[in-house]
């Protein structure tokens, strides 16, 4: 039973630590939107996609206003879109990406993902038309998401794709050159990508889901963040049981509002994914966090050991809030997302190699980071493949979603503005990694994938 201690503690979370939830995401199963012909398959996918999300806008602001809780953002991902157009003997995949991108306009909704292909273990003549349209795709696009899937535990690492998707993200930064490579906000190459992730850019919805379901990404970095100020001084048995215990409020409020969306929409209840994802204001910052339990600036020595921490003691307090606990569920660490982390990189202390070290113990992996616009395809694959391998090690999802900044070096600063926010230019090694990725093949799974 809810006391009168607990309310009002929701409501001071919700009205001066920045709490909300961040998203309310319909996955939609587009497997019956295949069509020989590709324009028809576009049109399909145009009419399911209205069909399907036509009141998840208007629901999403009726529960905002009955519960006086903030919903950021209402989004859709669908069926990754190479599995869709595999059979259309005609045109480009371009064409179902400005479907999407005019249905998804049309419901309203801010970001739709699914923009995507599974090639962990090799390609498939559709995954090849899909991967080589993205950068198109996103540049003649406003608000659709894509995602690629180079790598697993069980199947080892692609380097196949991920040198290709090196040139991709390049091309994509040059196309939206006069945005400052904003399309690359928008790519995500994923090694264990999961498949009901409610957050953009990487949301798809997998095909082991249902026809249609609801997920939420809660949030709440600031909540956190308040609540360790209270402890001060006090020993991590204490952090971490107070960080469980603020986890645990915000993935109940997420549940109720997950069920509730569900209930008036009609379809499936999915998931809570109870990450905690920091925005550029002030006060909703993860890197925050970290330097509240007494590092003088987040990527000093100390910063991988209080993340993990951080991020384990999220996870243990969300599961017992919420029946079905998914997607990445953690901590998020985008650079130019976090306020603390913008800082904390234009300071010098937060690099490159420090943020690779604190993906082994986070939800995801360098996330929304910008390097100079002339750095090389294959430094870029390189990245990934790093990446890549942290996730297949450790069983767990990594991701890489990196903007080569046109005409911008070190010291520079890119602006997206809103949620995406600024990105300080950061530098990359320099001696070359092109012979390694020219190798190409395969990069066997590990031992520990024989489990079975």
């Amino acid at each position: 039973m809810l006391n009168i201690s607990d309310i009002r503690q929701t409501l001071d979370m919700i009205d001066k630590q920045h709490l909300d939830i961040r998203t309310i995401t319909m996955g939609i199963s587009l497997r019956d939107c295949a069509h020989p012909d590709m324009d028809s398959c576009a049109q399909k996918v145009y009419d399911k996609i209205c069909r399907k999300a036509e009141k998840l806008v208007e629901t999403g602001c009726a529960i905002e206003r009955e519960f006086g809780i903030p919903i950021v953002n209402k989004r859709i991902s669908v069926t990754p879109v190479a599995l869709v157009t595999e059979s259309s003997e005609n045109g480009s995949p371009v064409a179902v990406a400005k479907a999407m991108d005019a249905a998804a306009k049309n419901c309203g909704v801010n970001f739709i993902g699914g923009y995507s292909a599974l090639v962990h273990k090799g390609f498939t003549e559709g995954d090849r038309r899909l991967i080589a349209s993205i950068p198109e795709a996103l540049a003649e696009t406003e608000i659709v998401c894509s995602s690629v899937n180079v790598a697993t535990t069980k199947a080892g690492i692609n380097m196949d794709a991920v040198a290709l998707m090196g040139r991709i993200i390049k091309q994509c930064a040059e196309l939206t050159a006069h945005k400052g490579g904003f399309g690359c906000a928008k790519l995500v190459v994923f090694a264990n990508a999961v498949e009901d992730n409610p957050f953009m850019a990487g949301a798809f919805h997998g095909v082991g889901e249902s026809e249609c379901v609801i997920n939420v990404g809660v949030s709440g970095p600031g909540v956190v963040h308040c609540a360790l100020k209270e402890v001060k001084g006090q020993s991590f048995d204490v952090v971490a049981d107070t960080i469980k215990r603020t986890a645990f409020r915000i993935t109940r409020m997420g549940q109720l509002v997950a069920q509730e969306a569900a209930n008036r929409l009609g379809v499936p209840f999915g998931v809570v994914d109870l990450s905690l994802a920091p925005t550029p204001a002030v006060g909703d910052s993860v890197a925050r966090i970290l330097e509240e339990m007494g590092l003088e600036v987040c990527g000093t020595h100390g910063t991988t050991a209080a993340l993990a921490m951080l991020n384990d003691a999220v996870k243990k307090g969300g599961i017992m809030a919420s029946g079905h606990v998914g997607g990445l569920s953690g901590a998020f660490i985008p650079v130019s997302e976090d306020e603390g982390m913008i800082a904390a990189a234009q300071s010098g202390v937060l690099t490159l190699d420090k943020l690779e070290a604190m993906t082994c113990v986070c939800s995801v992996g360098l996330d929304m980071i910008a390097v100079p616009g002339h750095t090389s395809a294959e430094t870029i694959s390189a990245i990934i493949a790093d990446e890549a391998a942290i996730g297949v090690i450790n069983q767990k999802t990594t991701a890489v979603r990196i903007i080569p900044a046109p005409g911008m070096d070190v010291g520079d600063t890119v602006d997206f503005g809103g949620l995406l926010g600024t990105a300080p230019v950061m530098p990359v090694h320099g001696p070359s990694s092109a012979e390694f990725i020219a190798r190409g093949g395969r990069i066997p799974a590990p031992m520990h994938s024989l489990r079975n």
